[in-house]
């Protein structure tokens, strides 16, 4: 069954995926760090995972609903997956790698998005 969606939430479509797939990409790259045995090394990155994760779902959640403030929002979502693709790309293992190549394509997505 496709799913409905309005004409007004179809210029947010390509945004709204690229949301999804970067905060799955960062809850199982946290779930993976929490794993790792050096986990108090990355406290910084788990918690900035955490961030771009709920930052991505609520972004994804305004445009879904064409908000008002689904601009802003997405230029918020931008910011923070950068920082989190910084974070993530400091440590050298596969999860961490990937994350941080999805969360840069988030943000690059949002940007244009925000613009």
């Amino acid at each position: 069954m496709p799913a409905i969606v309005s004409t007004n939430v179809q210029q947010y479509q390509s945004c709204i995926d690229m949301c999804n797939q970067c905060m799955q990409a960062c809850e199982e790259c946290l779930t993976s760090c929490l794993n790792e045995p050096d986990v108090q090394a990355r406290m910084d990155c788990i918690q900035v995972l955490r961030d771009c994760a709920e930052i991505c779902s609520i972004s994804s959640r305004y445009m879904s609903r064409n908000s008002t403030y689904a601009k802003q929002i997405c230029g918020v979502c931008a910011m923070i997956c950068e920082a989190c693709a910084q974070e993530c790309a400091t440590f050298k293992d596969d999860h961490c790698q990937k994350c941080a190549d999805v969360c840069r394509q988030c943000a690059a997505e949002c940007r244009q998005m925000a613009s």
